[in-house]
C-alpha cells in the first residue's frame, strides 16, 4: 500500500530536506525511521519521495511525504514515535501506487516572517500583488536550467503579532524564490524600492538577481491535494521539544534584554565616576 504523510519540522538542525551523504538531512531521518520499523528496507524500492525541497534553516508544518509499505498500520501506529523530536506528523491518506507527492501537488504555501519589521506594510502588500499571475523568476531565484516561469495563485503581506508576515501561493516555486521575493519586498517596506520595481525586475530589466532574504524567517505551511488526509497528531515527545524550544527563546530574549540593559547600566555608572574624578 501507498501511503502519504504530512509532516512538520523544525529546520535550524538539519542540511536542508534532500538527503545529502554524510550530513543530517530531514528526508534522511525520516528514511531512517521507517527502515528501523521495518517499513521498508530501500527507499528506492519503496519510492520514497518528498513534495519538494527546502534549503537548511527552513521549517515546514505541511511538507508531504510518501513511500509505498506492505506494513500500513504499523506505518499509522508507530512512525510518529520513532520519529526525532524536530520531526512530527499531522496527517496521514492512502494514495494510488504511482502517486507522486511533488508532481501530483496542486498548490504550496510559505510564510515569511521578517525578523525586522521592514516599514510599510500597506506598500509591501500591494507590491506583492504584482507577483500574482505567471511570469520570469529568473531574477528571484538561483541559477538553474529549470524552467523559470511560475504561476503565483495569490500573495500577500500583512502584520500578525508584533511581526510582518509574507504570505504566498503558487503551484510550484524556484530554488530560494520565496525567500528572494521577501527580500525585494523588504526593500519596499524600507522605501529603498519603489512601486514599480519588482515589475521591472519580472520583466527582466537588470541582471543582477535579487538576494535571498536569511532562511529561519521561511516555513512551508501547506501543500494541496484533491484529498483530505485523516489527522495523525505529532508524538509527545515532539510536542515537548516544541514547548521547551518556545520557554527556551522567550528566557534568551529575556536574558538578552537583561544583558543589554546591565551592561549599559555598568557603563553609565563608569561615565558617571569619571565626570566625578575630572571635578577640580
Amino acid at each position: 500500500m501507498r501511503l502519504a504523510f504530512r509532516i512538520g519540522y523544525w529546520g535550524d538542525d538539519f542540511y536542508g530536506s534532500q538527503v545529502q551523504p554524510d550530513l543530517r538531512t530531514v528526508e534522511g531521518d525520516v528514511i531512517a525511521a521507517c527502515i528501523r520499523i521495518g517499513l521498508f528496507s530501500d527507499p528506492r524500492d519503496a519510492r520514497f519521495a518528498f513534495a519538494g525541497r527546502t534549503d537548511r534553516g527552513v521549517h515546514a508544518a505541511g511538507q508531504v511525504c510518501a513511500f509505498t509499505t506492505a506494513e500500513p498500520e504499523r506505518a499509522v501506529a508507530a512512525l510518529r514515535f520513532e520519529l526525532p523530536a524536530d520531526i512530527w506528523t499531522t496527517g496521514w491518506a492512502e494514495v494510488h501506487d504511482l502517486f507522486s507527492p511533488r508532481k501530483e501537488a496542486a498548490a504550496r504555501t510559505y510564510r515569511y516572517y521578517f525578523v525586522e519589521h521592514p516599514g510599510d506594510t500597506a506598500a509591501m502588500d500591494d507590491a506583492a500583488q504584482d507577483f500574482v499571475g505567471e511570469h520570469d523568476f529568473s531574477l528571484f531565484s538561483r541559477q538553474s536550467e529549470r524552467d523559470p516561469l511560475r504561476h503565483v495563485m495569490a500573495a500577500h503581506v500583512a502584520d500578525e503579532d508584533g511581526f510582518c508576515v509574507f504570505t504566498v501561493t503558487a503551484e510550484s516555486f524556484l530554488w530560494n524564490m520565496v525567500r528572494c521575493m521577501a527580500f525585494a519586498l523588504a526593500a519596499v517596506g524600507r522605501g529603498e524600492m519603489d512601486a514599480g520595481g519588482i515589475r521591472a525586475l519580472l520583466a527582466g530589466e537588470g541582471t543582477a538577481r535579487v538576494p535571498a532574504a536569511p532562511p529561519g524567517g521561511l516555513i512551508l505551511t501547506d501543500v494541496a491535494y484533491p484529498f483530505p488526509f485523516t489527522p495523525l497528531l505529532p508524538s509527545p515527545k515532539a510536542e515537548r521539544a516544541l514547548a521547551e524550544r518556545e520557554q527556551d527563546f522567550r528566557l534568551k530574549k529575556r536574558v538578552t534584554a537583561a544583558l543589554r540593559g546591565l551592561s549599559l547600566d555598568l557603563l553609565r555608572e563608569e561615565q558617571a565616576d569619571d565626570k566625578l574624578r575630572d571635578l577640580p
